[in-house]
């Protein structure tokens, strides 16, 4: 089941993180090693969740990697679906009952 257009993980960094913490983009990005460009990228939904800034983004809010790249990951399969929507694709298999293997 895919989540109906989630937001971009940046949104959910600003609007879960920064803004309720009261955190600047610099403020953030000093503190994770980052460059502003780059938080400010990701914040204003430019650039996605690398594996690299999940960590990051991990131990700096006390989450997990997993979850910003969960997040990415929804939001990018989203978008694909949603251009794809009208591409003609063959079917090679067909949903089959159960096997035990």
């Amino acid at each position: 089941m895919h989540m109906y257009n989630p937001p971009h993980p940046g949104e959910i960094l600003k609007e879960l993180y920064l803004e309720p913490l009261e955190l600047t983009i610099s403020d953030v990005a000093k503190g994770i090693g980052v460059s502003r460009k780059s938080l400010s990228e990701l914040v204003n939904g430019k650039f996605g969740v690398s594996p690299g800034m999940a960590i990051r983004l991990g131990k700096a809010f006390s989450t997990t990697p997993e979850s910003w790249l969960n997040l990415q990951q929804q939001y990018d399969l989203y978008k694909e679906e949603k251009k794809r929507k009208h591409v003609k694709i063959k079917v090679f298999v067909r949903h089959q009952a159960q096997s035990s293997i």
